[in-house]
């Protein structure tokens, strides 16, 4: 679908797609950057508007096996999800929304296949800050935080669903320019609130696509073993939810807390409670209640 560009009519109304700001991302230069033989991205495709790229990319799993390696960008999503079914709204071209087809296979056990939102977090992390040249922290399992006035922010979450025939969708999405009177909700940020060097999508993308197929290599050569590969380590290490007194809100409507003092060898959360127990948390949302 290729939206009619408002800015070329005769009238005052400004369209989404007019903003000067906020430039198209470049799909023939993100591809020639991304596909290569031997490499793990095999297709890269670029959409104006859809409503999930996650939902895509089942749906396209569903419909006959696609190959490991797809990736799908919306420069705009109607009906972008969070973890827990939550919305995620955002401005036309004013972040990197896009979603990946991974298949661990066979290699790697199911029960370690925890990792992957987590993997992609450290490779989110990693690449805006060599692209983007801005500070980001993960909070447990997968959110991606920056700090805007001396404030903790949200500025993207990870999502990642099963597509049948032993693939996973994996989606990012990540608030790149987004100014402050376009926030959804006061906690949320973005890199440019953050003091980003740049906001220039296309670096960002490659960056953050690179750094992915970096860590997925090593995880799935490990057999999924993150102690083994250092996805652990590094995880750990940019992980704003070590050493906080947390609320982790469970499935059923359990709650428990404790101070978070590490991420176990299949990626749960390991909470030691004021009982003197340590309690691995598998699922569910974490509140920072203060520093540990």
């Amino acid at each position: 679908m290729t939206p009619r560009d408002d800015s070329e009519s005769s009238g005052p109304r400004r369209s989404r797609w007019s903003d000067l700001e906020r430039p198209p991302l470049n799909a023939a230069a993100v591809r020639r950057a991304l596909v290569r033989e031997g490499g793990l991205w095999r297709e890269v495709d670029v959409v104006q508007r859809t409503g999930s790229t996650n939902s895509d990319l089942v749906a396209r799993s569903a419909e006959g096996r696609l190959r490991e390696g797809v990736v799908l960008v919306a420069e705009e999503q109607t009906a972008a999800r969070g973890r827990l079914d939550r919305q995620w709204v955002a401005p036309a071209r004013s972040g990197l929304f896009f979603s990946v087809l991974l298949r661990p296979g066979d290699g790697v056990p199911m029960e370690r296949w925890g990792w992957l939102p987590l993997l992609t977090g450290v490779a989110v992390a990693t690449g805006l800050a060599r692209a983007g040249g801005v500070d980001t922290a993960l909070k447990w399992p997968n959110d991606v935080l920056v700090t805007v006035g001396g404030e903790e922010r949200k500025a993207g979450g990870i999502l990642a669903e099963a597509a049948g025939d032993g693939g996973v969708v994996v989606g990012v999405g990540v608030n790149v320019s987004l100014r402050a009177d376009e926030l959804p909700v006061p906690t949320a940020g973005s890199l440019a609130l953050a003091g980003a060097v740049s906001t220039d999508r296309d670096p960002l993308l490659r960056a953050v696509l690179r750094g992915l197929e970096d860590w997925y290599g090593r995880w799935r050569a490990a057999g999924g073993d993150a102690g083994a590969c250092g996805l652990q380590e590094a995880y750990a290490a940019g992980c704003a939810t070590l050493g906080r007194v947390v609320r982790a809100e469970l499935p059923g409507d359990r709650a428990l807390v404790g101070e978070a003092v590490a991420v176990d060898g299949d990626g749960r959360l390991i909470l030691a409670t004021e009982a003197g127990v340590q309690e691995p948390v598998g699922a569910g949302d974490i509140v920072h209640l203060r520093a540990g």
